[in-house]
């Protein structure tokens, strides 16, 4: 079980480490008499939660692959991690980046758990938030050291000189006098170097290079150290560019990571290229399967009506869930779990259309993310923009939408890469992590300051109508601004308003949204104004825009 909270002291040659948490490690007390008697185990005291043999029940995250889903980004990074080292230049470092609930941990998971099966040399450390020493970088160098000599016994008697030498690099503690880097190339790089400088080589090495995996790296709270860690790591790859050796790195997408590992050493996945709606729909049938077989009031339904659910449940499922293997489970733990919902008796069939409006439950994840941004100049355009249009725009194309440069745009996006994916050139589209977040920014109840107003609509509108040269978007028409509302057309306006049908159209969704919500049409009389100067319909439509607000929607026809 993770423990909870540390402390340590170095006293002479005395160095103890207690552990609290829910259960207590005796007091460990290594004299320089003892050090040759004990293991190199007990001298370097991993955390022994932290690495892919863990319990995952007992120290999260419990993630592991479904059999029949990611097959194909989990081959790909093993079919990396295992090949031979031929060129100078070819990347050690992997760096798979994505969104909460992407399934980074589980890819991670399953590449150790492979290449353990196929006899591969591989270490690993799980960061995870607020699990005291899984959530430090201190004892990251001493872990690994413990796995690495296990799987490659040759480096043990290096690692052992190396504490021998400098007994400080067991202290647990950011205070020790030994920086993040001196760590790991004294008790990592160091030692394997020397092991395979041996003249018998390393038999472990034969099926492949060691590989070291590093999931959850944006979860250790040492932001500094981490970025040291990562430099650290360049420079002993650059200084040996043969040696058999690769790390695997998965995180989300921080600007103090990827300032350091988006470089031409270092080889990039981008996990949204890798979440398919087939692997969810996998995963969704064989629970569904297992669910049926263990549950007698499913398996009784089943044997009545067939199948369940019918294919078209499931592909609403899958469609809501978006990419989300979190998302996934919850939504499974809810419909094949309790038969209560409040205070009446229900079965999986009757939560299944109860799952469908589920929300992802990471709002407390979109505040903290925002909210390091929104102190920012154009933070609310920006993120309203965003939220609000159909088609994803690029970096540049929101700034024209705006009338703001570029660069204004980026230094409010880039603190936001956990939840809003921003590429690398202006000129590819800004997407959001998951629906869900445009759901967060548009509903005020659950976002409160982040409250993404449908008045934005019309800032948006009077810019378009302010000239010829103002950005237009070239993937929508304005009667597709508005969202997930209905498309509609005004009647009669084509005839009416031959040079404005399409501004009157996007009025019109404004319009109607606007009304459903709030019974007002007070906040769009700024927009309407703007047609009046424009247009012969000016009379006809702010008399009934303050007289009679429904009656303009008497106008509007759905299609």
């Amino acid at each position: 079980m993770s423990s909870k909270g540390s402390q340590h002291a170095n006293v002479g040659d005395v160095i103890t480490y207690q552990v609290k948490g829910d259960f207590h490690q005796p007091l460990l007390t290594v004299s320089a008499e003892e050090k040759t008697q004990k293991s190199l185990f007990q001298l370097l005291q991993p955390i022994s939660d932290a690495s892919h043999t863990r319990d995952r029940k007992r120290s999260p995250p419990d993630s592991a692959c479904m059999q029949g889903t990611r097959l194909e980004v989990v081959e790909k990074v093993n079919a990396w991690a295992n090949s031979p080292i031929s060129t100078h230049t070819e990347p050690h470092i992997c760096w798979m980046y994505g969104y909460v609930g992407s399934g980074k941990s589980s890819i991670s998971q399953e590449v150790c758990d492979k290449s353990e099966r196929q006899g591969k040399p591989v270490a690993s450390f799980f960061f995870f938030r607020n699990a005291a020493d899984r959530s430090k970088i201190w004892r990251l160098a001493t872990t690994l050291a413990s796995q690495m000599a296990t799987v490659i016994p040759g480096t043990k008697p290096f690692i052992r000189a190396a504490v021998d030498a400098n007994p400080g690099l067991l202290d647990p503690g950011e205070a020790a006098g030994f920086s993040i880097r001196a760590r790991m190339q004294r008790l990592v790089y160091a030692p394997f170097k020397a092991a395979i400088r041996r003249r018998d080589r390393v038999r472990a090495l034969a099926q492949g290079p060691f590989l070291i995996v590093l999931d959850g790296l944006d979860e250790c709270d040492n932001k500094d150290e981490v970025q040291e860690l990562i430099d650290g790591m360049l420079l002993f790859f650059s200084e040996n560019p043969f040696i058999p050796f690769r790390v695997f790195i998965t995180s989300r997408v921080e600007q103090y990571i990827q300032s350091r590992l988006d470089v031409p050493g270092v080889h990039l996945e981008n996990l949204a290229n890798h979440c398919s709606d087939d692997d969810i729909a996998t995963f969704l049938r064989f629970m569904f399967e297992d669910g049926c077989r263990r549950d007698p009031v499913v398996k009784a339904y089943v044997q009545q009506h067939g199948t369940w659910p019918t294919p078209d449940d499931r592909c609403k499922l899958v469609k809501h869930i978006g990419g989300s293997f979190i998302f996934a489970s919850e939504v499974l733990k809810f419909i094949m779990g309790s038969n209560t919902v409040g205070d009446h008796q229900t079965t999986p069939m009757d939560r299944l259309p109860l799952a469908l409006k589920m929300n992802l439950g990471l709002d407390d994840l979109y505040a903290q993310t925002l909210a390091r941004s929104e102190h920012l100049p154009h933070f609310t355009a920006i993120i309203s923009t965003l939220a609000l249009f159909p088609n994803p725009l690029s970096i540049s194309e929101t700034a024209e939408a705006l009338g703001i440069n570029i660069y204004k745009v980026v230094n409010v996006l880039v603190n936001l890469q956990a939840v809003i994916h921003v590429p690398g050139t202006d000129g590819i589209p800004v997407t959001l992590c998951h629906t869900s977040l445009r759901d967060f920014l548009t509903t005020q109840s659950r976002s409160g300051r982040f409250f993404v107003h449908l008045s934005h609509h019309v800032t948006l509108f009077r810019r378009w109508l302010e000239g010829p040269f103002i950005f237009r978007p070239r993937r929508c028409s304005l009667d597709q601004w508005y969202l997930w509302y209905p498309r509609i057309s005004v009647s009669g306006a084509h005839s009416a308003l031959p040079d404005h049908s399409n501004s009157l159209t996007s009025l019109g969704s404004i319009l109607i949204d606007r009304y459903r919500r709030s019974g007002t049409v007070a906040d769009v009389e700024e927009a309407i104004s703007y047609i009046a100067k424009r247009s012969h319909f000016y009379h006809h439509l702010i008399r009934l825009a303050h007289s009679h607000p429904s009656s303009i929607f008497s106008n509007l026809s759905f299609i």
